[in-house]
């Protein structure tokens, strides 16, 4: 449990400068041995990672191979210390497509987007 918090925690930081914690979801899904097959065969060692971006875009290539690479800074030495391998991928979800508590969240900025990082939670804003 306190590697996974830990885990969690890492990842939220690479968002706190700009987005609030909240909007960072992390879930662990274990698998019984057996479930897990690539190429047909059984792969018990293995992590699949899967990000959805939503709340923003990264615009360049650039920009996805530094996320990418301070994801696996994060990733690496804990999956690395149980002997498995991993792969990991992001999807990018239209933010348009996206509520939280029924409500559209607000564009970053001075205003609501500002007040829901700082509280660290959603609440009605106009435009909402």
């Amino acid at each position: 449990m306190a590697a996974k918090r830990a885990i969690a925690q890492k990842v939220s930081a690479l968002y706190q400068e700009f987005l609030p914690r909240f909007y960072v979801n992390v879930f662990f899904h274990a698998l019984p041995p057996g479930s897990a097959y690539l190429g047909g065969e059984p792969a018990d060692d293995f992590v699949r990672v899967t990000i959805d971006h939503i709340a923003r875009a990264m615009d360049n290539d650039a920009e996805q191979q530094q996320f990418l690479a301070a994801c696996t800074r994060i990733l690496q030495p804990d999956i690395a210390a149980r002997g498995l391998c991993r792969e990991l991928h992001a999807d990018e979800t239209p933010f348009s497509l996206w509520t939280i508590d029924g409500l559209k969240p607000p564009a970053p900025g001075p205003s609501a987007g500002e007040r829901w990082r700082s509280e660290n939670r959603s609440s009605a804003w106009e435009g909402s």
